[in-house]
């Protein structure tokens, strides 16, 4: 048996959109099942994001703390941000999100991991990327606003931060699927065997 998710298509007999938010928007199909029945499903529509687990000289992945509305918690992250123009290169993307949280540059990057953040209800894909060789960002800081006026930052060990993990006191996804990814990766064939910070996602479709 080859473990791979391979891509599928189920017949849609019906769609439409019931909301229009600002980024996002909530979809209705009704989707033929296979033994020929009509079920409706709901689902958020999403442009995809990426993340980015940077990580310094001194084996510390750069950390932001901030508030997120819906779960009503102020959350320890890593950098991250939608994909916003459509096509984006998420490399492009994934640098300037790592600039504009934390004003800190990398020049070596990898792709740590690709996943769907709730693949039940939401078609969200996240691209979580590997920064190394990190030092400050040139120029001015970028000007942040509304929620990311109040971030905190840090910079935490990763043999910390596994701890924090396994203990249940840091819950965000892209935090915890790439420390546990990085791990994973230095006790398999090393990070250098990661794949280049431009591979194929089929997810999101980018020009180089």
């Amino acid at each position: 048996m080859t473990i791979k998710d391979t891509p599928e298509e189920w017949e849609v007999r019906a769609t439409e959109t019931p909301f229009v938010g600002n980024k996002t928007s909530v979809r209705t199909d009704d989707v033929v099942m296979p033994d020929g029945s009509v079920v409706r499903r709901d689902y958020q529509v999403h442009p995809g994001s990426v993340a980015v687990l940077a990580l310094d000289d001194e084996d510390r992945v750069l950390l932001i703390k901030q508030y997120r509305h819906p779960v009503r918690h102020k959350l320890w992250e890593i950098p991250a941000g939608l994909l916003d123009v459509p096509g984006e290169n998420p490399l492009h993307a994934a640098q300037r999100e790592l600039y504009e949280e934390a004003h800190v540059k990398a020049e070596d990057w990898r792709v740590l991991t690709d996943v769907y953040t709730s693949p039940g209800g939401c078609d969200e894909a996240v691209r979580i990327f590997l920064a190394r060789q990190l030092s400050e960002a040139e120029g001015e800081r970028f000007v942040v606003e509304d929620e990311e006026a109040d971030m905190e930052h840090a910079r935490v060990p990763v043999d910390d931060l596994v701890r924090h993990v396994l203990a249940g006191d840091v819950h965000n996804n892209c935090l915890v699927v790439g420390v546990l990814s990085l791990v994973a990766a230095r006790t398999g064939d090393g990070l250098d065997a990661l794949r280049p910070a431009e591979a194929p996602w089929p997810a999101r479709p980018f020009a180089s």
